[in-house]
């Protein structure tokens, strides 16, 4: 009895339940477009991956932005006075100032007497977003005592910069004190000055009480300290040495 009982349980547990048997049953429904649904196929999404994909179909292409047209004003102006002593030389070399700025910068410039001071502005044939920038930072340079030539560099690179300060901030001096100091920065002849921008390739201006640096970052910083060397007394030899070591690592380096 208990056998027959078993199998009974084993048959009643194989044939599904009559109740379920109606939701167990999917039945597959598609929309059609008569009621108003877009369909869209598997294949049409496989065919629009793949032309993508080959490229068949590319962006929009854009052209570039003017200078005008990324900072989103007609025109942008700049005003650089002129001091006293800098008109008489920038007279003179009037023509080897504007003509970089004009033809390779595209900018359009002009001198104010009245004011005394160089006007720079954009133009529509600007392409260059930060041509206004570097156009003033070379007229600055010039006019702090740099020659073109070098100046010019500014216009070219983008990683050069100008630092100024003064004798005063590295060391109080006043008198003799503040002429030796100036003396030993120049050395007989500019061999000193010289030196310091062949060995750190920067170029450097003596302006009285002040000196001008112009060139990379690193390079300031090497001609800087060996300014300072200079001003706070140490020998004009030492200074040397210290720069024949850079010279050598800088050699190394390019």
């Amino acid at each position: 009895m208990p056998r027959v009982k078993a199998d009974k349980e084993k048959t009643a547990a194989e044939q599904p339940f009559p109740s379920l048997r109606g939701q167990m049953e999917v039945t597959e429904s598609r929309p059609t477009a008569s009621e108003g649904i877009t369909v869209i196929q598997a294949s049409d999404i496989s065919a629009t991956s793949s032309s993508g994909m080959n490229g068949e179909e590319s962006g929009p292409a854009f052209d570039a932005l003017t200078a005008e047209q990324a900072s989103g004003k007609s025109q942008e102006m700049r005003r650089i006075p002129v001091p006293s002593h800098r008109l008489t030389p920038l007279k003179n070399a009037w023509k080897s100032v504007y003509e970089p700025l004009v033809e390779h910068m595209k900018l359009q410039v002009r001198m104010n007497l009245k004011l005394r001071a160089v006007e720079i502005r954009t133009s529509p044939s600007t392409t260059d977003s930060g041509a206004l920038q570097k156009g003033a930072d070379f007229i600055k340079a010039f006019l702090l005592g740099f020659e073109p030539g070098d100046a010019i560099a500014l216009l070219r690179l983008d990683d050069l910069f100008l630092e100024s300060f003064e004798i005063k901030d590295v060391k109080p001096l006043h008198g003799d004190h503040l002429s030796r100091a100036i003396g030993r920065i120049a050395g007989k002849d500019g061999k000193t000055k010289f030196a310091i921008e062949n060995s750190t390739r920067t170029r450097m201006v003596l302006a009285d009480t002040r000196i001008h640096i112009l060139g990379s970052f690193n390079n300031i910083k090497i001609a800087r300290d060996a300014v300072c060397s200079l001003i706070l007394g140490a020998p004009p030899g030492k200074v040397y040495s210290k720069l024949r070591t850079v010279a050598s690592r800088l050699k190394e380096r390019f």
